[in-house]
């Protein structure tokens, strides 16, 4: 591990030198003052590193390799999106049909594409639409060819997946250009075992905290696996995180949880009912182990909040994107940390104003979480939005990312607020902590959040991104 003096960042309004020593941030001092290798921060901003609290990390290294479908306003243009690829399999992603006037169907891609396999995600990722031939290389019979929730994620497990640990590794780099030094890989597969095998191809360029999928919950107990333990042999590059469970679906696929009804459509979808839910979350706590329950629409954060309250144990809900006022202030009363995504507010701003219609002012509702006492954790969910935690800093701050006015600005956030749920809860670089640290080029107060250059990224001491003279 190389000890090396940075050299020239601002750090709380004063240019100071840093002494990184052994993988740790050693001192602080007075430009010139320190001796040893250097870096120059070439006047940038020190923060402490990134950390996206939900990445699903092999589907946003596929993702960036698929035909984008985000701007298509129909079914129909999706489909002339993906009509000229010559691949032998056609990936697409991101579309978002809860507006589209017509409906996606697998006689649409079979008009436009005869025999040709192609497998189209949208934006959530809780709806697949497959065409004919993909459904049959598969061994899918379906009527339409659009599978949801449950079935969705089935048959995604089943897709030729190209080289996904390769692709995983360079996400990973282009995440640490981006200042990120950490995430929380929320991928339903074995990811302790997948991140292992990668360590294999080379030194990752962000620590992991490797999720567990509901289905592997006796595997992680078998191997004594507890949240927050180091992975033996990973030089505490993986760690083991919280237990995985669905409460509900998405927003647009309208199979998120709710009180109210979806304009005659039905409330939702419970995907784990809640008695199951107390008792996987009761035997995942019994043996060490946090659950993170993902819960979007109000009835169904209430349900995880019961659960978590029958347990008694705490822990994470996952997106929390429309939250009852007698719901907010119990995430702090029962120690549940709230897990956000504020890129998805703009996203979804006009899907939620559809199917949500006057309950919006309770939606994405992060300020109201905060003075309820809730702790927050920014994450992307990329591939949903991109892993990029600016982007969602951002969008906590303004409520908008096109040029209309903010939505709901009364549940924006401070910036030093976002930065910290955003930097896995550090405020600020402090001697003695672990050099897991970026520098920004410009002061993030005082400028355009949304692209701010990264001039340099450091892991633990060992520079992932910049570092040139």
């Amino acid at each position: 591990m190389t000890d090396l003096v940075l050299r020239n960042v601002h750090r709380r309004g004063r240019l100071v030198d840093v002494q990184v020593h052994g993988g740790v941030v050693e001192a602080f001092a007075e430009p010139g003052v320190l001796t040893g290798e250097a870096i120059d921060g070439h006047g940038g901003h020190l923060l402490p590193g990134l950390v996206d609290a939900h990445v699903h990390m092999q589907q946003w290294a596929s993702n960036r390799r698929r035909i984008s479908l985000g701007e298509a306003k129909s079914a129909a243009a999706a489909v002339e999106l993906v009509r000229g690829s010559a691949e032998d399999w056609v990936f697409g992603a991101n579309f978002v049909d809860g507006l589209w006037p017509d409906v996606p169907h697998k006689d649409l891609l079979e008009q436009a594409m005869p025999g040709r396999k192609a497998a189209l995600f949208s934006a959530d990722l809780h709806t697949l639409w497959l065409s004919p031939a993909a459904l049959k290389e598969l061994g899918v019979d379906h009527p339409t060819g659009v599978l949801v929730e449950a079935e969705c994620m089935a048959v995604t497990a089943k897709l030729p997946a190209g080289d996904p640990d390769v692709w995983v590794l360079e996400a990973a780099e282009a995440a640490a250009a981006r200042g990120v030094t950490g995430i929380r890989d929320y991928e339903l597969t074995d990811t302790v075992a997948d991140w292992t095998r990668r360590l294999g191809l080379g030194t990752p360029s962000v620590r992991v905290t490797c999720v567990i999928a509901k289905h592997l919950l006796d595997v992680a107990i078998d191997r004594g696996h507890r949240t927050g333990d180091v992975v033996p042999g990973t030089d505490g590059l993986l760690s083991v995180g919280p237990l995985k469970l669905f409460s509900d679906g998405s927003l647009n696929t309208r199979t998120a949880l709710c009180h109210d009804p979806y304009e005659g459509d039905g409330h939702g979808v419970a995907v784990v009912p809640q008695e199951e839910l107390v008792t996987l979350m009761r035997r995942a706590w019994a043996h060490g182990i946090v659950p993170a329950v993902h819960a979007i629409g109000d009835r169904a954060n209430q349900i995880a909040l019961d659960a978590f309250e029958t347990v008694g144990c705490p822990g994470r809900i996952e997106h929390a994107q429309l939250v009852s006022e007698a719901d907010l202030p119990r995430f702090a009363q029962l120690g549940v940390l709230a897990s956000v995504q504020p890129a998805h507010a703009p996203d979804d701003r006009d899907v939620a104003d559809r199917h949500w219609a006057g309950r919006t002012a309770r939606a994405f509702p992060y300020a109201s979480l905060l003075a309820a006492g809730a702790t927050l954790e920014i994450g992307s969910d990329a591939p949903v939005a991109p892993l990029d935690p600016w982007d969602g800093i951002a969008s906590a701050v303004t409520r908008t990312d096109d040029d209309r006015p903010a939505w709901h600005p009364e549940q924006r956030i401070a910036l030093d607020v976002a930065l910290a749920a955003a930097c896995g809860g550090r405020t600020a670089v402090e001697v003695g902590d672990v050099a897991d640290l970026l520098v920004a080029e410009r002061d993030p107060a005082k400028n355009e959040l949304r692209d701010m250059p990264v001039v340099l990224t450091m892991l633990g001491g060992r520079i992932t991104h910049g570092g040139e003279q």
